[in-house]
């Protein structure tokens, strides 16, 4: 009878927790959505009129050296603790240590505009994922918040921060979790992620910020051919993603050995990028790319342009400018996609469509956020193409993506060994 009587109060006392957390990830999501939502919304406006004044006046690009010398000066002696960024945040939610500095967000925005004002190129998702970070983390310090439910609050300054600058609001609540967590309880913290998602999503719009919105015509009906050229756009996919990583890692190791002193490298940088878009003679390549992206739905394009982007990219973000990697990678996966239209027989916006989400999956890790991101661009005519194309993108991408302090899934880091040693026999 005790027995009976103590297992019922400890079901009630778990029951009564239960709620009072839901209740409050409840609030906090409301809290961090809209804060982040209009952190995100100012973020967007602030970009689109950097954006506009550099393509205005094409000249300001000879001034990315004083620009990134201005970047690597605040980093170097007032940001050494936020520095790292992205791989800041994963560290923290697996280790935590302290709370995210806030100062985290007003440098990451100020650095972004500033490399895209004058010429780099750069994205947008670090930024508003670090701006998000930072934000949800000073609740967790305003309210006393520890262990699991800061992890929580972590989780929903990310997918509103995603979520505010793509418009994807299911994919920024799943690419949340799965650029973050593993294990059987990743997805506990769903339900606020996705709220927070929404919030910041709509708090974007009311404040009047703008998305730039996709269109795939036709699918084809899934044929076993169709298929096996799907997984080979998957692999080429991958592999592009994958040469983005592993350039990244270079030109930031070339930088590291060449030039001691932080702050003097993204002036050497910025000289370098001016005079190959000077020598090029076109600005596409620079900032965020997003004409050239629709463009790359429509009409053939040069067959360079994912090159050359990641390359840029690559050196840009090397150097020590700020901003992110994923438009950029919209902008690659996009041109290739584009140029495997010549020999793959789908149609040319699928094919686009996939390598934009494709590529994204592959240096991310995270397979199912992009698969669900393409459905909710594109539509859900060309779903079973773009999954596809993610998970194999995904598996092909190699061990590691862009945010070394990422915990890769097991089955990604023996994959390539267990195909070895099937074929050994």
């Amino acid at each position: 009878m005790m027995s009976f009587k103590s297992n019922k109060k400890s079901l009630k006392r778990r029951t009564t927790r239960s709620s009072h957390t839901f209740f409050n990830n409840i609030v906090y999501s409301i809290l961090v959505g809209i804060s982040v939502g209009l952190a995100s919304a100012f973020f967007l406006i602030s970009l689109d009129w950097v954006t506009l004044t550099r393509e205005s006046n094409q000249w300001i690009i000879w001034l990315l050296p004083i620009g990134g010398l201005v970047i690597g000066m605040t980093y170097h002696y007032y940001g050494k603790d936020v520095v790292r960024g992205n791989n800041l945040l994963i560290e923290e939610y697996h280790t935590p240590k302290k709370y995210i500095p806030f100062k985290m967000a007003p440098f990451v925005l100020f650095g972004t505009l500033i490399t895209h004002l004058f010429g780099g190129s750069a994205g947008r998702e670090g930024t508003a994922v670090q701006m998000g970070g930072a934000i949800s983390d000073q609740f967790s310090r305003w309210f006393g918040i520890q262990s699991i439910n800061r992890k929580t609050l972590l989780i929903m300054g990310i997918s509103a921060g995603f979520s505010g600058v793509f418009g994807t609001p299911i994919a920024a609540a799943i690419f949340s979790i799965e650029v973050l967590t593993k294990g059987k309880n990743r997805y506990r913290a769903i339900v606020p992620a996705l709220l927070a998602a929404y919030i910041a999503d709509v708090t974007c719009h009311f404040a009047g910020a703008t998305h730039t919105h996709y269109h795939i015509p036709f699918a084809p009906d899934m044929t076993i051919n169709l298929f096996l050229w799907t997984v080979l756009s998957g692999i080429l996919f991958g592999i592009t993603a994958y040469s983005f990583s592993t350039i990244m890692r270079l030109f930031t190791t070339f930088f590291q050995r060449i030039i001691s002193y932080p702050p003097l490298r993204p002036v050497v940088g910025g000289i370098i990028i001016a005079i190959c878009v000077y020598l090029m003679g076109t600005t596409k390549y620079i900032g965020l790319g997003i004409p050239t992206i629709v463009e790359s739905f429509d009409a053939q394009l040069p067959q360079y342009d994912f090159l050359i982007k990641l390359l840029i990219t690559a050196f840009t973000l090397s150097a020590g400018f700020k901003g992110g990697e994923v438009t950029p990678l919209f902008f690659i996966g996009a041109t290739l996609g584009n140029l495997l239209f010549i020999f793959i027989p789908l149609p040319l916006a699928l094919l686009a469509g996939m390598g934009f989400v494709a590529v994204f999956s592959g240096a991310t890790n995270t397979p199912i956020a992009c698969a669900i991101m393409g459905i909710e661009l594109f539509g859900i005519e060309g779903g079973a193409y773009i999954t596809v194309a993610c998970v194999v993108a995904f598996i092909f991408s190699g061990k590691t993506g862009i945010y070394s302090a990422q915990s890769v899934p097991v089955l990604k880091q023996e994959l390539p060994d267990i195909l070895l040693r099937r074929k050994s026999k």
